[in-house]
């Protein structure tokens, strides 16, 4: 780990001589950014904080170069050559044990590789489960705007009123999770889907999730869960295999909507910070009707669920779920699952 890769800067112009030349420049910014970055976290650690003597007299505050050197087992020339900014080569090995022993944060970390200019290998996160009360109240502050929050994997973290109303499902009880994507593939029929455009859009959010899960690859909860939509849903494994990748992203939703009927929805992500893959998804109407529908969707009380042949109320179904949570009714196998099959928390075909 000690030994030294210079990086010759012969100071020859290619034929982009103005691209090249803007390219050099910013690398010469980087490291020397990278330079005074690595020496004022070296000033801010002392001895005792790594667990060495105090030594003799220190000229600087923290610890010395040949120290982090030694604590971060790579050799003194090539430390040095680091923090003066030479245009060396570094590994994300090297990288690390030195962020460990300049005990940097999260966010001191990603700042390092971005100027050293090495990908950092993803590291195991735990997902969201839960949102803070801020977030709570950000969505409350978007209503009526239905507005939702949810996780990488599309697990329902928090939702406002308006989500609530535009889909009433959500406050069903007994369903396996509140995961959007098990609700789409498993527990609901496709012809009561609320999504009009069903199969595009149920492509495009299966390969937004393969897009999280690539920086997940190998974590045992994220291997469960695709395994467990894969067993539970032949449409989700057909689509999972496919290997199709998407990022989240602002688009046009249509929705069908049993008691007031169709809605054109605008559907924006936004991140938010702090909380590793975890978005708030707003929905905005797309013309005056919806908007109109949506305000009428607001007064009523007990709304219609499933797909306008076999929509019942939501009363109806919430009694059904609890009288079967009472009797403790096994769930039912994914195999034994029809289009518009009876079954506790969707509507009776007929």
């Amino acid at each position: 780990m000690g030994d030294v890769t210079v990086i010759a800067d012969t100071g020859t112009e290619p034929q982009a001589g103005a691209a090249a030349g803007t390219s050099r420049t910013a690398g010469r910014r980087r490291r020397s950014e990278l330079a005074a970055f690595l020496r004022s976290r070296r000033a801010r650690v002392s001895p005792a904080d790594v667990g060495m003597p105090p030594g003799p007299r220190r000229r600087t505050p923290g610890l010395r170069r040949e120290e982090v050197a030694q604590l971060s087992g790579v050799g003194v020339t090539w430390y040095t050559w680091l923090e003066q900014g030479r245009p060396i080569n570094a590994s994300a090995q090297v990288l690390d044990a030195v962020a460990r022993t300049l005990r940097l944060d999260e966010a001191e970390r990603e700042h390092l590789y971005h100027l050293a200019e090495v990908p950092r290998p993803p590291s195991p996160e735990r997902i969201a489960e839960t949102v803070e009360p801020e977030v709570h109240r950000i969505l409350g502050a978007m209503d009526p705007m239905p507005a939702v929050v949810y996780n990488g994997r599309y697990d329902v973290l928090a939702a406002n009123s308006g989500y609530r109303h535009l889909f009433p499902v959500l406050d069903l009880v007994g369903q396996p999770e509140r995961n959007v994507l098990w609700q789409q593939f498993v527990t609901m029929p496709p012809c009561c889907c609320p999504i009009l455009n069903r199969e595009a859009e149920l492509s495009l959010m299966v390969a937004t999730l393969r897009g999280t899960y690539g920086r997940h690859v190998g974590e045992r909860p994220w291997e469960q869960f695709i395994s467990r939509m894969c067993e539970a849903s032949e449409e989700f494994a057909q689509l999972w295999r496919s290997g199709d990748v998407a990022p989240p992203g602002a688009r046009i939703k249509l929705v069908q909507h049993a008691s007031v009927g169709q809605l054109r929805l605008s559907s924006t992500s936004l991140q938010i910070s702090g909380a590793a893959e975890t978005r708030i998804v707003a929905y905005v109407p797309h013309d005056d009707e919806t908007e109109e529908l949506l305000a009428r969707l607001r007064t009523i009380e007990d709304p219609m669920i499933g797909c306008p042949e076999h929509a019942q109320p939501l009363s109806r179904i919430h009694e059904r779920l609890l009288r079967a949570s009472r009797r403790k009714a096994e769930e039912l196998s994914p195999r034994d699952v029809r289009p518009c099959a009876s079954r506790p928390g969707m509507p009776d075909a007929g």
